[in-house]
């Protein structure tokens, strides 16, 4: 058993521990700094607590992740914190500036999806938080832009320009491209309007690289390469959906882009690609096939002969 003596010179110990621990995470939530310029601080989707924290110390903006990791968690702020860009300075104490990143960001994080047409994207940014967005302007500055304007998620300042984000669009797109290699200008074209087409056509990349392959096929045998997505491109907006089930008819629409009744290539894309398309086309997957379907499900049969194809339309379409 404890004497009186030694359990009083224990409670003191734990009295004086527990004290020094209550002032030490005291001071490791005050400022690091008592001024200090504001500084640009992003948090990237998807970031837990422990990475934000160890950042936030990286940048000499906290004493310590770990204090703050267990003040966010202390205060149930830890499902609160955003994504985005944030004004912090270091003369901020750690709940200040745990707080702020629990508000409103300075800048908005947009998605443009795959195979999006300008239109949509315009839409899409209309419907944003972007102070200075101008619909309009943007369908005017992108009008010889569809097929460039690279699919990505961007994190941009909502004061953002229409002309700065068609610029960040492009650019983005310039170094996607430059990345599949050294291209000519005709090389390049070629490569973007075919990786439009199978954005439009195939789910994933083996999908992709096999439906590439197939168009190559019928381009070098001189076939039509009847892709229903070019009659969609053509169709534009049907009731609120720009890319409504095409229509038997739409085959005879006069149309550069009707790749039912042109050979070839259409002009121009039909849409704006994704890495993954730009990179099937790259690198298409080769075979003999010269036909493919769609089921309901998504789900793509291919076929070498047209009497195949046949088959494959009776069997899984009717």
């Amino acid at each position: 058993m404890f004497k009186p003596r030694t359990l009083v010179i224990a409670t003191i110990f734990f009295l004086l521990l527990a004290a020094a621990l209550y002032t030490g995470a005291k001071f490791l939530l005050t400022p690091v700094s008592p001024s200090g310029e504001e500084a640009k601080f992003v948090i990237s989707k998807g970031q837990g607590v422990a990475t934000i924290g160890a950042k936030l110390e990286e940048a000499k903006l906290i004493r310590s992740q770990y204090v703050f990791r267990a003040y966010v968690q202390f205060k149930q702020l830890d499902t609160q914190l955003q994504a985005g860009s944030f004004r912090l300075s270091p003369s901020q104490s750690t709940p200040e500036i745990a707080q702020a990143l629990t508000e409103g960001t300075e800048d908005v994080w947009i998605t443009l999806l795959e195979g999006w047409r300008r239109e949509e994207i315009a839409e899409y940014l209309a419907a944003a938080d972007l102070e200075a967005f101008d619909e309009a302007a943007f369908l005017e500055l992108t009008a010889t832009s569809e097929g460039y304007l690279f699919p990505d998620t961007y994190l941009v300042p909502k004061e953002i320009t229409t002309e700065a984000l068609v610029d960040l669009f492009s650019k983005t797109f310039e170094k996607k491209l430059a990345s599949l290699g050294e291209l000519t200008d005709d090389e390049a074209k070629r490569l973007v309007i075919l990786a439009s087409l199978v954005e439009r056509e195939a789910r994933g990349s083996e999908q992709m690289r096999r439906v590439a392959g197939i168009l190559e096929n019928r381009l070098e045998a001189n076939m039509p390469l009847q892709v229903d997505a070019t009659l969609q491109y053509i169709r534009g907006e049907v009731s609120g959906e720009w890319w409504s089930p095409p229509r038997a008819v739409d085959k005879e629409l006069t149309s550069p882009y009707n790749t039912y009744l042109n050979p070839g290539l259409p002009p121009r894309p039909i849409a704006n690609p994704s890495l993954s398309a730009l990179q099937a086309v790259r690198q298409p997957l080769v075979s003999d096939d010269y036909f493919y379907l769609h089921t309901s499900s998504g789900k793509i049969y291919y076929a070498e002969t047209y009497e195949e194809h046949l088959r494959n339309i009776a069997r899984y379409l009717r």
